[in-house]
């Protein structure tokens, strides 16, 4: 087995087109941000307040013994916090709030956007990197808004703040506390280049890792029958190892980065102390000043440092935003154009000159013209490769045909509403998918509009009745994930019921009963004539004693129609369905 790993390179922190589509997820609620952007300034504008103030009382209160006046600006001191923690809390609580309803939103338009794809998308497209976009691309945006964007503007606007106190109060004092700026700026630059790689190769590691658990649980039956879990495990040890080895890269330039930022400012706040000491000894300086300074240096500090995490922040919600809107602008859809939805269809059908290839022009199917008349059923046989499985996938228009004409009641089946034309075709295929959830729920699909009533009608009618009665719960038996709990048979029979309590004009069967024992092939196939009675039917089957009653079979060879008729009139012709029915005749004798 083989997984293509994914490498995305990191993107720029103003990217204009992913802003402005982030920003159309903003819109709806600018309100509330443009509150967080005021908030945001008055965080910025309380910041510098308290050494200020603090510098105040030392040197006009406490320095003169003036009681009163220190007791009030003390009182000031404390609202002036209170009202700086209030904003704060508004200020976190806003950002966070805004940053979960965005992805919220973002979350539900690109799962609605996937539900649209198209299937040959995920054929090509590993399940694990669509959840990962899902899920931890989306979740990376939430920081955007809480700990990005947000909290940059408030940081610069910080530190323009300060500097402007500081340089207000003393600009010499101010130049020597910022003497060490330089080195800290170019620690800070250096580290956020450092990281931004780390963080781009840790995103990557868990696509990667996400794509190769999803693929490997879901295939483990494939992976133990052939003894493959030693080499699938050493993948996984690769794998992982390539997540590990990021993460710790990250982790190495940060326990590299803060203790040399505080150095530098360990430096800073010292030749602050030596020179502030020195003007207050010689009476130039206040202590007042000396001690502001010394609390405002910390202040400017602390944005500084946090600054770099929070552009790589920022560009890593780039990075993810782009994955994310790359995958909605992939508009690799089923056109809906037709809006004819008639209160009834017959459910005739005709092929045209069909031709389709997955692949290019690469035909699986070449030139194919059939018709089914309402009520009529017809049977595709033909080895394993042949297109008759392609042709149920054409009529069900889960992909596209590339030349000719499919019509439903003399209407091409592109002109119809596609919810519409779905509605009215019953498919079970040879492979059952259940969901983990209850009987009642895979039948009906959450349908509210069926009642148990008719669940238990269908089951009656194709013979699952039974066995659901004695299952615990009936009903309500949770068949566990892809339905582990319940035979092969067993699930064949629910995706009968599924099938029939929609109560379809058409009904396709896709080798419907080869997954089955004899006595309950018996027993569905007496349920699959009551089910084709009066509805359009296609069937295929490899066994051929499953389709003589077919009002046509045709056989298909290599993409193109070698035959048809009725079941004696093929073996009359003695041809390739006569030479198929001898084979199989040999196989049951033997």
């Amino acid at each position: 087995m083989s997984l293509e790993k994914e490498n995305v390179k990191s993107g720029e922190i103003l990217d204009a087109k992913v802003l402005k589509q982030l920003y159309q997820f903003v819109k709806p609620y600018k309100s509330r941000f443009y509150l967080l952007v005021l908030l945001t300034l008055l965080l910025a504008i309380l910041a510098p307040t308290r050494p200020l103030f603090i510098q105040i009382a030392i040197d006009d209160y406490v320095a003169l013994g003036d009681k009163e006046g220190l007791t009030r600006i003390i009182y000031i001191l404390v609202g002036l916090m209170l009202a700086q923690a209030l904003v704060q809390w508004a200020h976190t609580y806003l950002s966070g709030w805004i940053g979960q309803v965005i992805i919220r939103d973002i979350r539900v338009k690109l799962y609605r956007h996937l539900l649209k794809m198209r299937l040959k998308f995920f054929d090509n497209t590993p399940i694990g990197r669509l959840v990962t976009r899902n899920v931890s691309d989306v979740e990376t945006l939430a920081d955007v808004f809480s700990e990005g964007l947000a909290a940059i503007i408030g940081d610069l606007l910080q530190l323009v703040t300060i500097l402007g106190v500081m340089f207000y109060i003393d600009w010499k004092l101010t130049l020597v506390s910022l003497s060490t700026l330089p080195l800290l700026i170019i620690s800070t630059y250096v580290f956020k280049e450092k990281i931004k790689v780390a963080f781009n190769e840790v995103r990557n590691a868990v696509s990667n890792l996400n794509a190769f658990l999803q693929e490997h649980i879901t295939g483990m039956n494939i992976v133990q029958i052939f003894n493959r879990e030693k080499r699938e495990y050493e993948k996984f040890q690769s794998i992982n190892k390539e997540h590990r080895k990021a993460h710790l890269k990250s982790v190495l330039y940060y326990s590299v980065y803060y203790p040399v930022s505080e150095i530098i400012q360990a430096i800073g706040l010292g030749l602050v102390v030596w020179y502030g000491a020195t003007g207050v000894f010689d009476l130039d300086l206040k202590v007042g000043v000396l001690i502001s300074f010394i609390m405002y240096l910390q202040l400017f500090f602390r944005p500084i440092r946090m600054i770099a995490d929070r552009f790589n922040t920022l560009q890593m919600g780039v990075v993810s935003s782009d994955r994310i809107f790359k995958l909605m602008d992939n508009h690799d859809q089923i056109p809906n154009e037709g809006s004819y939805a008639p209160e009834k269809i017959n459910g005739g059908i005709q092929l045209q000159n069909v031709w389709f290839a997955y692949n290019d022009e690469e035909w699986v199917l070449k030139n194919i013209s059939f018709d089914v008349k309402h009520g009529e059923t017809i049977a595709l046989v033909g080895a394993t490769g042949a297109g008759k499985s392609s042709i149920i996938n054409l009529i069900t228009r889960f992909y596209e045909i590339n030349k000719g004409n499919i019509l439903v009641d003399g209407r091409d089946i592109r002109e119809y509403e596609l919810g519409f034309l779905r509605k009215h075709i019953g498919v079970v295929l040879q492979d059952v998918f259940l969901f983990s959830d209850t009987i009642y729920f895979n039948i009906t699909l959450g349908n509210p509009d069926i009642s148990r009533e008719q669940v238990m009608h269908a089951a009656k009618l194709v013979g699952a009745k039974k066995f659901i009665e004695k299952l615990p719960g009936g009903l309500d038996y949770n068949v566990m994930e892809r339905g582990a709990t319940l035979s092969v048979g067993q699930r064949q029979l629910i995706s009968f019921v599924r099938a029939m309590v929609y109560n379809p004009e058409i009904l396709i069967l896709d080798e419907a009963t080869s997954s089955v024992d004899t006595e309950t092939e018996e027993m569905i196939q007496k349920a699959i004539e009551k089910m084709m009675k009066g509805r359009t039917s296609i069937v295929i089957a490899h066994r051929l004693s499953t389709i003589k009653k077919a009002d046509k079979i045709i056989l298909l060879h290599q993409g193109e129609i070698k035959e048809s008729g009725t079941h004696e009139s093929l073996l009359e012709q003695e041809g390739y369905y006569a030479h198929l029915h001898q084979l199989q005749l040999k196989s049951m004798v033997s």
